[in-house]
């Protein structure tokens, strides 16, 4: 299986970080994390971009607030997809999401919701499923019993407005 690549320029986008690596492990996707920053360590940044795919990852997830460059320095050195997660800051994380959006054509990134690290892993699993079947397996009963618990707290408000 690929691994996925969880990168944050700093250590204190931990917080927001976390329920990325907690959904990757609940899919049993090999994951490492690390902290690298695109301003204060740009070739640690594109050394791991360009190397990423040799060292078996399919997808990187890129957590950063403020200037948010993080996503779009990697995109810039791999052909791998890249996913970014704007990390609320000074801004309320505008300028992180936009940073993080508004990349030139030829270098996309996926991006998530202000600090949306869970779809960030998410949609990463979605990637990575495509070339397993086991983990797309995987993916198909999370998103059923996802409409399941839908359709219960559906079926408990008709109870509800029917005693009305």
């Amino acid at each position: 299986m690929l691994k996925a690549a969880v990168i944050m320029g700093s250590d204190s986008d931990f917080q927001v970080v976390k329920p990325a690596l907690s959904e990757l492990k609940s899919f049993g996707v090999p994951f490492e994390c690390r902290v690298i920053s695109a301003h204060r360590t740009p070739g640690e940044a594109a050394e791991f971009a360009k190397n990423a795919k040799d060292r078996g990852f399919g997808v990187i997830i890129c957590a950063a607030g403020m200037a948010a460059h993080l996503a779009g320095v990697i995109a810039s050195h791999t052909t791998l997809p890249v996913i970014g997660i704007p990390v609320k800051s000074g801004l309320e994380g505008l300028d992180a999401l936009l940073a993080t959006v508004q990349m030139p054509p030829g270098v996309p990134v996926a991006t998530v919701a202000v600090n949306g690290a869970k779809n960030a892993a998410v949609l990463a699993v979605q990637i990575l499923a495509l070339s397993d079947e086991s983990l797309s397996f995987r993916l198909m009963s999370a998103k059923l019993e996802m409409a399941d618990g839908v359709t219960e707290k559906n079926n408990k408000l008709q109870e509800m407005i029917a005693d009305l």
